[in-house]
């Protein structure tokens, strides 16, 4: 089964349970590299569908305070790309089967090699790559070499995306489209844009592809209520919050999930 295999099977398992697929985010190397381990494998536990996996940077874009603030955390401890493509191999040597979409920017790709990256991606047991700051304009090689592979390579929408935006987007990304809640940068918060109805129509509207909304989502409510407008619902920043920032991050992370499992299969 190819990781874009894998992925569509993923979805298409929610989707008959009659829920939303659950896609929590963990940062690689937070707070060590082995309690990170830990945590990716509770996460597994606690009834996630799909896991997002961060891949450190000393400059991520996309992201707010708390991820920053992981990603610090684990380059300190030296996560490097090797790293984190380490860690995958041993997760999946632990037996955790759930699709990984390693989520990252594109500089440490480039100096990794990109094509190098993608085969080595894939070889550790990755199903798929987010990127944030890579435009499908600019993607031509790294697409080339995760379609071979077998990866998926997802695009992020944006609320304020143009429809000409919309259709280019859906036709090149993999996997699922990646719909962010606000125009602006990772984090929880208090409620979600009272818009995001719409944008996820405005979408529906043009593909078939499973769309996961992230980017906000912060408690087990907003999920539910995500989940009943898209098919996958992806939660970062409150997962890195339950982690804690001594310790053990495993059991706060899991019981987190774990909750935001039972809203989604509440509402089924």
């Amino acid at each position: 089964m190819t990781g874009q295999e894998h992925i569509a099977a993923a979805f298409q398992q929610a989707h008959s349970a009659g829920r939303a697929a659950l896609m929590p985010y963990y940062t690689l190397g937070y707070p060590t590299p082995q309690s990170s381990l830990a945590a990716v494998e509770a996460i597994a536990q606690a009834g996630a569908d799909l896991i997002e996996l961060g891949l450190p940077f000393s400059d991520p874009l996309a992201d707010g305070p708390t991820i920053q603030r992981s990603t610090q955390v684990a380059l300190e401890q030296g996560t490097s790309m090797a790293r984190c493509l380490e860690i995958v191999t041993r997760l999946r040597a632990r037996g955790i089967h759930q699709p990984f979409l390693l989520m990252g920017y594109i500089n440490p790709i480039l100096a990794y090699g990109s094509e190098q990256f993608v085969r080595d991606a894939a070889r550790a047991g990755a199903d798929g790559l987010i990127i944030p700051d890579l435009p499908p304009e600019e993607a031509g090689i790294l697409e080339t070499a995760c379609r071979a592979a077998g990866l998926a390579l997802v695009y992020l929408l944006a609320p304020t995306s143009t429809r000409e935006r919309i259709a280019l987007v859906t036709e090149r990304s993999s996997g699922f489209v990646y719909l962010v809640t606000v125009a602006g940068i990772t984090g929880a918060r208090q409620s979600l844009p009272a818009d995001l109805h719409a944008f996820v129509q405005r979408v529906r509207a043009v593909t078939s592809k499973p769309l996961a909304v992230g980017f906000g989502i912060s408690t087990p409510a907003q999920a539910r209520s995500v989940g009943q407008i898209a098919d996958g619902v992806i939660v970062g920043s409150a997962v890195i919050n339950a982690a804690g920032e001594d310790g053990d991050p495993a059991p706060g992370v899991g019981a987190f999930v774990r909750s935001l499992h039972s809203a989604l299969a509440s509402s089924a």
